[in-house]
């Protein structure tokens, strides 16, 4: 990483936030239209991606807290939350999922749900890389990981939309409540890189 000058500091700070603000924003409109697709059309890799985009909005939002300069025992407070609501995530998705897989329940096609997770899959990468390439300048392993983080959802989004995609396309049902356990796959993951701080950067923060 490189550092910067004073003035161009300030401008990327700046930056960083709005990118955060812009990541924060965008998974607020993820969460209404899924949760709203998702129980329109009982489909738990739905409602699933849409309560993830509300954890991950937790999460970006610590980043910029983070980038704010507020306390390290704050910090790793919000971090600790962020991790026991990913973990409630991931227990509240992998059960219902095998529910679901076991029931045989059939959701119904969300055309809504498969233009979102393709609108995230086109849109997350372009956040993901601006990101890297401010916190790589500002020598910020908050931003850093935050872009990271956000290459996390972009891989989420694609296998929500591959079992959306599958059920849409041949009718297999058992892609929706598959796609639900990716989602508490990663939830679990995340979870852990939240405790551990390493969602907010563990060297210190621009």
């Amino acid at each position: 990483m490189t550092t910067t000058a004073p003035t161009d500091a300030a401008v990327l700070r700046r930056r960083a936030r709005l990118l955060i603000a812009a990541t924060m924003a965008w998974n607020g409109v993820e969460a209404v239209v899924a949760l709203t697709a998702g129980a329109a059309a009982s489909s738990g890799a739905l409602v699933s991606f849409g309560l993830d985009a509300v954890v991950e909005m937790s999460a970006a939002g610590a980043a910029l807290w983070y980038l704010n300069g507020d306390a390290e025992q704050r910090e790793a407070t919000a971090g600790r939350l962020i991790g026991l609501s990913f973990w409630a995530l991931a227990a509240w998705v992998g059960y219902h999922a095998l529910t679901d897989l076991a029931a045989g329940h059939r959701p119904d096609v969300s055309a809504i749900g498969i233009v979102l997770t393709t609108l995230s899959v086109l849109v997350m990468p372009a956040l993901a890389r601006a990101k890297r390439r401010t916190g790589d300048a500002l020598s910020s392993t908050a931003l850093v990981a935050e872009s990271k983080q956000t290459m996390v959802c972009v891989y989420l989004s694609a296998a929500v939309l591959l079992g959306l995609g599958l059920n849409a396309a041949f009718g297999w049902w058992w892609a929706d409540p598959a796609a639900a356990l990716v989602v508490a796959a990663i939830a679990v993951r995340e979870g852990r890189e939240a405790w551990r701080g390493e969602l907010l950067g563990e060297d210190g923060c621009c």
